[in-house]
């Protein structure tokens, strides 16, 4: 996932090195700098474009392609919430792959047992059961979602970004990612329960 530059792999330590440290150094050309910090974000940014993409492989592509677009443009950064400036790119790149595939023929997506994280080898069959079939219903459940709310749910609930950094990845007031990120939650909730009406009871 790196630039043109190709830059190399460095110690596995490096990851913890302090962010703006470790971006001063990727703006000077550091390439150890930069293999560091694309370690350190690569698996939220591949976790972000696969929930928009439903498809390993176009995951791979968009979040290569959002390294990229981070690499080139780590100039104009000023500052702030580097993880929500960096999740703006990668969805800018989902949104532009999404309208790249919409103009091909249509492909079968993955089976959505291929969308679902392995289970956890640590708990016993039943726990790693039920959490599969958890993570399957809220699967289901986000498809029947529209699309607003589903991002809002993937940006806040899976990505676990907080409200003032998704108002500005999304470049919306706070009052505004408020008010759709309550509704989210009351239409996810709704589908979960047209899916199994007997869900946390």
């Amino acid at each position: 996932m790196a630039p043109d530059a190709s830059p190399r792999i460095g110690p596995k330590g490096r990851n913890r090195v302090d962010l703006d440290d470790l971006l001063e150094r990727c703006r000077g050309g550091d390439d150890l700098a930069w293999e560091a910090l694309v370690r350190r974000y690569q698996g939220r940014i591949f976790a972000l474009a696969y929930h928009y993409l439903g498809n390993r492989e176009e995951a791979r592509e968009a979040a290569q392609e959002t390294f990229v677009r981070v690499y080139r443009k780590l100039d104009t950064f000023e500052g702030g919430g580097f993880v929500a400036w960096m999740v703006s790119i990668g969805r800018n790149c989902c949104i532009d792959r999404v309208r790249h595939l919409r103009a091909r023929p249509a492909l079968d997506g993955p089976p959505l047992d291929e969308r679902l994280a392995a289970p956890d080898p640590t708990p016993g069959p039943e726990t790693a059961t039920l959490a599969s079939e958890r993570a399957a219903l809220l699967y289901q459940a986000l498809e029947r979602m529209s699309e607003i709310n589903r991002e809002m749910i993937l940006l806040k609930d899976i990505q676990g970004l907080k409200q003032t950094e998704i108002a500005e990845a999304l470049a919306l007031p706070l009052g505004t990612v408020k008010t759709r990120s309550h509704r989210a939650r009351l239409e996810l909730a709704r589908c979960i329960l047209e899916l199994d009406p007997t869900f946390g009871g």
